[in-house]
């Protein structure tokens, strides 16, 4: 599946709630997830690591879904332009 399709999935399942709740209340659940992945990358769970890694990328396309930012746009700053150097 590329990007933009599973970035459209999650629009199509939850974009009406999403939009509902708005960018503050998506971001805060959006670092929870990522609280979750730190914990699960502390252990040596490695199916719980795929869970809250699956967790996250669900809750960052539904961050950008509610703030109409296509993902898959966005990354060509590294796909297409080429990135030097490090960041």
């Amino acid at each position: 599946m590329e990007i933009c399709e599973f970035q459209k999935f999650i629009d199509k399942k939850y974009g009406k709630r999403d939009r509902e709740r708005g960018t503050a209340a998506t971001f805060m659940w959006f670092v929870e997830e990522i609280g979750e992945l730190a914990t699960a990358l502390a252990g040596d769970d490695h199916a719980n690591k795929e869970e809250e890694f699956a967790d996250v990328l669900a809750w960052m396309c539904t961050l950008a879904n509610v703030n109409n930012v296509d993902l898959e746009k966005a990354i060509e700053k590294y796909t297409k332009k080429g990135v030097e150097g490090y960041k």
